[in-house]
């Protein structure tokens, strides 16, 4: 396949400790058939020249954007926050596919008037933040969803690398996979545009035939495939 015949991906990560998860990304994509391109503030670029977005994982949201308690500004990244929400006024029309994926798929959540959980631990009670890229969690995926679709599996064992989760589920969104707990992993848009988040980082599991078809499919919204 040409470069220039390979749809053009948008990968947005934190500028202070985005390079590996950038890297694992910009494999994932190319081995779908995508080519990414990095995005963040001070990177500007025509989003109408994007073929599709991925919001990587990173720092908490700020608060304030989604009714929480305001936090001290350690951790917290108002920059991109800012950047983020308007990159996905870019991409509101649904046209183009867009994976959140960790703090990508909450503030996808956010960006549709949705909520998070500050700690996982204070709203599951039992639950730990783990932080391993390992497969450690299992998640079943819903039935119906584009995301078992996407993933061709009805389970999977995936990463954690969160502590904020999910909470009320943001407008024209639904869930599409959840933990034994009943925390969100997966949340999807219901009327047909092509919004999906993942709680968990697929960009780690570079052996896993599944958490790879999540990008192959992602390519595939974004644009023909040549082989």
């Amino acid at each position: 396949m040409s470069e220039s015949a390979r749809p053009l991906i948008g990968i947005s990560t934190s500028k202070r400790a985005g390079r590996i998860p950038l890297a694992f990304h910009h494999l994932a994509v190319w081995r779908a058939g995508g080519r990414g391109v990095r995005l963040g503030p001070g990177r500007p670029l025509d989003a109408e020249a994007l073929d599709g977005l991925i919001i990587g994982g990173g720092s908490d949201l700020h608060p304030t954007l989604y009714g929480g308690e305001v936090a001290l500004e350690e951790g917290i990244d108002e920059e991109r926050d800012a950047f983020e929400l308007d990159l996905l006024d870019r991409f509101r029309d649904g046209k183009r596919p867009v994976l959140g994926i960790c703090r990508g798929a909450q503030i996808l959540n956010v960006y549709f008037g949705g909520s998070l959980h500050e700690e996982i631990s204070e709203a599951y009670p039992g639950a730990r933040a783990r932080r391993t890229p390992l497969p450690v969690k299992r998640i079943e995926i819903d039935e119906g969803t584009r995301l078992r679709e996407m993933l061709g599996v009805s389970w999977c064992r995936v990463n954690s690398i969160h502590h904020q989760s999910v909470d009320r589920v943001g407008e024209g969104l639904r869930v599409s996979a959840h933990d034994r707990r009943g925390m969100v992993q997966g949340i999807e848009s219901v009327n047909g545009q092509l919004f999906f988040g993942v709680q968990w980082h697929p960009e780690f599991l570079v052996f896993n035939r599944s958490q790879q078809r999540l990008y192959r499919a992602l390519i595939r919204a974004a644009g023909p495939l040549c082989d």
